[in-house]
Formats: C-alpha cells, sequence, structure tokens
C-alpha cells in the first residue's frame, strides 16, 4: 500500500488544510472586524456631534499630510491606499467635502459622474485593463470609516463574489 494511500496521511493532509482555513479565515475576519469598528466608532462621533468632524481626506487635501497622490484635477484627487486589499489598490475622493453618498444631493450630480469618470482614467493609467472593482462604504452598516466620500478602486487580481 503506497504512504499517499494510507488512512493516517490522508487524515493528517485533512487536518493540516482545515487549520490553514480556519487561520486565513480568522484573519479575514479580524481585519474586517477591526474596518468595522473604526466604522462603528466614526458613526458614533458624528452621531454625537450632529455634524461631521474633519477628516484625514480634508488634511491630504489640504496638503497638511503627505499621500501618495497618483491623479489630480480641480474636482479630485487619486491616491494610494496606505493599507493596500489588492495589488493596486486607490482612492478617489472629491475635493467637495460631500461625508457619504447619502449626503449627496442633486446639485452633485456632475461631480459624482467625474468621480467615476476619474476611475476610469486612472485605472487605464494603472493599467487595470483586465478589471478592477469600486466600492462606496456609505454610513455606519456600509463600514464607512472616514466620513469624507471617497471611492475605492482595487485591481491586480481576480476579485471574490459575493464582496461582502
Amino acid at each position: 500500500m503506497s504512504l499517499y494511500a494510507s488512512r493516517p496521511f490522508l487524515f493528517v493532509c485533512v487536518v493540516f488544510l482545515i487549520s490553514i482555513f480556519l487561520v486565513r479565515g480568522q484573519h479575514c475576519d479580524a481585519k474586517m472586524s477591526d474596518e468595522v469598528s473604526k466604522a462603528k466608532e466614526a458613526a458614533g462621533q458624528a452621531a454625537a456631534k450632529k455634524e461631521f468632524p474633519p477628516t484625514i481626506f480634508g488634511k491630504i487635501l489640504n496638503k497638511e499630510i503627505p499621500a501618495n497622490i497618483i491623479y489630480e484635477d480641480d474636482k479630485c484627487i487619486a491616491f494610494r491606499d496606505v493599507n493596500p486589499q489588492a495589488p493596486t489598490h486607490f482612492l478617489v475622493i472629491p475635493r467637495k467635502p460631500i461625508p457619504m453618498l447619502s449626503e449627496a444631493d442633486a446639485d452633485d450630480t456632475a461631480l459624482l459622474g467625474h468621480l467615476l469618470y476619474t476611475v476610469k482614467k486612472v485605472a487605464d493609467q494603472e493599467k487595470l485593463e483586465r478589471g478592477y472593482r469600486v466600492v462606496i462604504n456609505n454610513g455606519q452598516d456600509g463600514a464607512q470609516s472616514v466620513y469624507h466620500l471617497h471611492l475605492h478602486v482595487f485591481g491586480g487580481r481576480q476579485m471574490d463574489w459575493p464582496p461582502g
């Protein structure tokens, strides 16, 4: 009988694979829980003050803190995420301080379209010809942790489905 056909060997292989799956799952859950915690905290701060406080994105726009800016125009900027979740991960944010998508109004329609077109331009610049994912987190349940509208763009790998 071959070593590979023995029951103890198969048992060890199955246990090993299950342990890898569980550890990987815990790692993903920890990351997700961290973002969810940040979102809950940010939502609580906004609710307590009945307004949205200044954000890190405002400081980036004002050049108070550095960012790896890869595109900018008079309406928005795009910069690399400091905690990338894909080989290519950048953010597109409007210069106008819209706290979240649900706070946008009819006057913001052209700007919202411009943000999406900017995603396309920067994705082309980044050579994401095989595809990419665009995500907008909105509010606490959407895991929004920074209350300045921003579009995440993920690329450079196959995305999983469903995303959430």
